[in-house]
């Protein structure tokens, strides 16, 4: 089987294609043909060791797959590693039969970004129709399909995006207002467009960004937490949450994996969004298996809009 293989620390350039032994298929799991593995921020994370997990190398990246079992069966789901291969092992709880209706390539941005959206905003967030939320990236993976979701639950979306073909696409996806999210006076254009303190907010940045987001959010509102993209950990001001009642909580998708409804009932909801046409996935650019590194630089400089993948066939 090939794959790809991380065998120490570093840059893009450790990313190495190479022959492994074929997973062993065990109990409770199925060994998926694989034709697109995602590519997600998360495996830049993992690549520089600064994951929220601990990594033990050797290595093989990548945490979402779409391909067939049996030759016959079209499916999506999640790993913990192991997806940037022509193979995988995915546990029978956090695989899904894919509908006709939809692709693989927008299959591949539901398993992994579309769970993520979907829980952070209606699981974390509690979000509810009438209410103003701060999306961010919101032309890439995650941000792309919270928009609409947000958008289609009756919500007000303020997105955050660093670039003028960003902004714009996000607001073809249904953001009511767009904000340059690198600017350094966030805050006050958060406020200028929401015409006040939000209700929810999402932060994945860190640092200065997470403290800029965090003062937009009205007194007894919530900000939901799942990644530091910039690098940089933020420190939450116990005092300011206090003061203001706000609520900050973390996400992270792996602790809903062994959860029997959570997921089922995401992603059913999300297949059926694509079917009737209220969410479209964005289709990013797809990579042969031996480009990895290509698409992690790509994230790393955070140019891509949509979603990433490797066709494990090229």
């Amino acid at each position: 089987m090939r794959a790809i293989v991380m065998r120490e620390f570093g840059g893009p350039d450790v990313l190495r294609l190479e022959d492994v032994p074929e997973p062993a298929p065990r109990g409770g799991h199925s060994l998926v043909e694989v034709a697109l593995a995602g590519v997600n921020y998360a495996d830049v994370h993992v690549r520089e060791d600064s994951y929220l997990a601990p990594v033990e190398l050797p290595y093989i990246p990548g945490n979402e797959v779409v391909g067939t079992v049996d030759g016959t069966r079209r499916v999506v789901g999640l790993c913990r590693g192991g997806g940037y291969a022509e193979r995988a092992l995915l546990h029978r709880r956090v695989t899904w039969d894919v509908p006709d209706a939809v692709s693989d390539e927008q299959a591949v941005a539901l398993a992994l970004q579309g769970n993520s959206a979907w829980h952070l905003l209606f699981t974390s967030l509690r979000l509810t129709r009438g209410e103003t939320v701060v999306v961010p990236a919101a032309a890439g993976g995650v941000g792309s399909l919270a928009v609409q979701l947000a958008a289609h639950a009756g919500a007000r979306v303020i997105g955050l995006a660093g670039s003028p073909e960003k902004r714009e696409l996000a607001e073809k996806l249904g953001a009511h207002a767009v904000v340059d999210s690198t600017a350094e006076d966030l805050t006050e254009r958060i406020l200028d467009a929401a015409g006040g303190p939000v209700a929810a907010a999402l932060e994945m940045t860190g640092g200065a960004t997470f403290e800029r987001t965090l003062a937009a959010v009205a007194p007894r509102g919530r900000l939901a937490v799942y990644g530091f993209a910039g690098g940089e950990l933020a420190s939450v001001p116990t005092r300011e949450l206090m003061q203001r009642s706000i609520t900050v909580s973390g996400f992270w998708l792996p602790q809903l994996y062994a959860d029997r409804t959570a997921l089922q009932t995401s992603m059913r909801a999300l297949f059926d969004a694509v079917i009737d046409g209220s969410l479209t996935p964005l289709t990013g650019a797809v990579h042969g298996l031996g480009e990895a590194a290509r698409a992690h630089h790509a994230l790393a400089a955070r140019t891509p809009t949509g979603k990433l993948a490797l066709d494990v066939a090229r």
